[in-house]
């Protein structure tokens, strides 16, 4: 892919036309030097974020590492969910682990049995327990299903054979493609026993 050389005095477009600076209004020069410098500054910020979030997992590695060696054992590397709680109970920092999940072909068997059941109990079924299994097969706007909506079916315990083989191909028919680790830091309320998560986006500070 070849990079347009752009020449003094001219500045690209979003079209990828050059532009003679001279001609560029003013107020479209001063909205480009407000977006490139807040870009600069979140690039900055991620760089950091990142540099942290490497930092405190090192720590509470080495922390559930130090401590296990105290009863002699091994903690077994950075899995696994982690509450760490200040001594004066007003801070707490949970590391925490939660899989990437997918659903395989068997998914399609566990919605034909479902189907079948729902075709046979339309006269009595209730429609709410129709929208809930329509709504669970529902794909997102990228096409995805969402998983925490097909795996709630199986909290239903309706006894019927068709069913009970719905909800074993969906638990056989997920699948676990990955992991990924969260940090979250937490300030007591108050005097209480709740806990606020301290936000680390842009929306929420």
């Amino acid at each position: 892919m070849n990079i347009q050389q752009v020449p003094a005095g001219y500045r690209e477009n979003a079209r990828g036309d050059l532009v003679r600076e001279d001609t560029i209004k003013e107020i479209d020069v001063l909205r480009d030097q407000i977006v490139m410098e807040t870009v600069e500054k979140a690039l900055e910020t991620r760089e950091t974020l990142k540099k942290v979030k490497a930092e405190v997992f090192g720590d509470i590695e080495a922390f559930v590492d130090i401590s296990a060696e105290k009863y002699g054992v091994k903690a077994g590397g950075a899995k696994g969910n982690v509450t760490l709680t200040s001594f004066d109970g007003r801070y707490r920092v949970v590391r925490a682990n939660a899989d990437d999940v997918v659903f395989d072909e068997r998914l399609q068997a566990a919605k034909a049995l479902i189907d079948e059941c729902l075709q046979e109990w339309s006269a009595g079924a209730h429609p709410g327990l129709v929208a809930l299994v329509n709504d669970a097969f529902r794909t997102d706007r990228h096409g995805e299903l969402r998983t925490n909506r097909v795996l709630a079916l199986r909290r239903h315990d309706i006894n019927d054979p068709r069913w009970i083989q719905a909800m074993e191909a969906i638990s056989d028919a997920l699948q676990v493609v990955g992991s990924k680790s969260y940090i979250r830091i937490y300030e007591r309320v108050g005097k209480t026993d709740s806990y606020k998560q301290i936000p680390l986006d842009i929306a929420g500070v």
